[in-house]
């Protein structure tokens, strides 16, 4: 069948498009760089045709707390106006475990919106919540970074690599829609802290991480369990020491 990504020339993306390809369906990758924008609507109706699901896994250009509620509020409103002919029966969105309690945070909102438009359009779906993953400890320890010091709080978190989220948002895409949230998330257990610190220091990155109880994340208050998955998550295999392993 046609699957359209949306966002499919990222990181999540174009390993999920490379996925569905090599698994017999025909997946197009949808990004302003091949002629499709969400914000505009440009190229949308001509992506869409024939297509029977369509994934989103876009991101916007800035984060900046205005700027990210405008893109997931313009870009899904006009995706989901696009799918409501004939033909699609499947809208798939990638998001974050936790989203719904971190309010706090401008993005968290701004997915929470993103999902709530999602849930309303009266269009089959399935919203994937992945953990955060290995490749965005860096924008972690950026977002926490203040000169030589990363200061972060010693919650816990279960981080997933991407291609296991790129598996995951493409067994929920050939399934049936589930009208809900489906979770995934790596195998071991971390402090936030902790696995930053490891990530650092296995690209010989000068840093030092802090241990700190109130220090935010983006933005957001944490506690213990606000990273974690439910029970019921699906767990991937990649562990992070052979994540790390596979970069050097």
């Amino acid at each position: 069948m046609k699957v359209v990504v949306i966002g499919g020339t990222g990181l999540i993306g174009s390993k999920l498009v490379g996925k569905l390809n090599e698994h017999g369906h025909e997946a197009v990758a949808a990004a302003p760089s091949t002629g499709v924008n969400t914000l505009t609507g440009k190229g949308l109706a001509e992506a869409l045709e024939g297509a029977s699901v369509v994934i989103d896994v876009s991101n916007p250009p800035s984060f900046e707390d205005e700027a990210v509620m405008d893109f997931f509020r313009t870009s899904t409103s006009n995706l989901l106006k696009a799918e409501a002919g004939p033909g699609v029966t499947h809208h798939v969105a990638l998001s974050v475990v936790g989203t719904e309690r971190l309010q706090e945070s401008g993005y968290f909102r701004a997915k929470q919106a993103q999902e709530e438009l999602i849930v309303a359009s009266g269009i089959p779906y399935s919203i994937v919540h992945a953990t955060q993953f290995f490749e965005f400890m860096n924008e972690i320890a950026a977002a926490a970074t203040d000169g030589d010091t990363v200061r972060l709080p010693p919650v816990k978190i279960q981080p997933i690599g991407s291609d296991d989220v790129a598996t995951a948002v493409g067994l929920a895409a050939i399934g049936t829609p589930v009208n809900g949230v489906v979770e995934v998330a790596g195998p071991e257990e971390f402090r936030l802290d902790q696995l930053i610190r490891k990530g650092l220091a296995a690209k010989n990155d000068p840093r030092t991480v802090v241990t700190d109880l109130s220090a935010p994340y983006f933005g957001a208050g944490l506690n213990e369990t606000t990273l974690l998955p439910d029970s019921d998550a699906h767990i991937a295999e990649t562990q992070f020491v052979d994540w790390l392993a596979q970069q050097q």
